[in-house]
């Protein structure tokens, strides 16, 4: 028993070591990909801006650690006010913009949320921020997700890169609360309890070639 306590307390300062260089990592990361993409983010905010008028950046509440709600950064991808009619993309999406169709398609309206991780609201992998309607669905998984910040990419983001090309017409809420959410959900919980900060790595380099690919 009187080892007990020390394991406990050998185990949480693991926890913290690898928490702050994580964090350190990930702050690195966000920092120099900003400064060498910054040319392409500037070209994309352009051609926002001249597709449509509109505005380039699309910011919605997300839940964060600990259930604190944010503001993921993205660049816009639809039309102005889209999510009023409704928060999943369909299989051509008639609500997608012309700029908007190519971003989404290799996944460049993600990028801004480098400032989000710069912010300390997200890491670079982690289980994707979600919106309340879907969190209230299942507030056990999250308890024990949103124990650590949401991130930009992880497994269940590499096997669902392509979740709009799945869903059913008509039928998209209930299939994703049904079928895909908590599959992304267990992949995510199984990651979390496992990763390391080379497994992150993988999960990194696994992201930026499959979207090259």
């Amino acid at each position: 028993m009187s080892e007990q306590p020390g394991g406990i307390q050998e185990y949480a300062a693991v926890r913290v070591r690898t928490g702050n260089f994580t964090r350190a990592f990930d702050i690195f990361c966000a920092v120099t990909g900003l400064l060498l993409l910054s040319p392409a983010l500037l070209v994309i905010a352009a051609a926002i801006r001249l597709d449509d008028r509109g505005p380039v950046f699309y910011r919605q509440v997300r839940v964060g650690r600990d259930f604190h709600p944010f503001r993921v950064w993205k660049f816009r991808s639809m039309i102005t006010n889209a999510d009023q009619h409704g928060l999943l993309t369909a299989p051509g999406d008639s609500r997608l913009t012309r700029v908007g169709r190519i971003l989404r398609q290799y996944k460049l309206d993600e990028l801004p949320q480098l400032f989000n991780v710069l912010k300390g609201e997200m890491q670079l992998v982690g289980a994707r921020p979600e919106v309340e309607r879907y969190v209230r669905v299942f507030p056990s998984q999250y308890a024990v997700i949103l124990q650590e910040r949401p991130g930009i990419t992880d497994p269940a983001t590499i096997a669902y890169r392509r979740e709009e090309q799945i869903f059913l017409p008509g039928k998209m809420d209930e299939q994703y609360v049904t079928q895909i959410l908590p599959d992304k959900l267990k992949l995510s919980l199984a990651y979390q309890e496992q990763r390391t900060p080379l497994s992150d790595v993988r999960i990194l380099l696994r992201t930026v070639f499959g979207v090259i690919s």
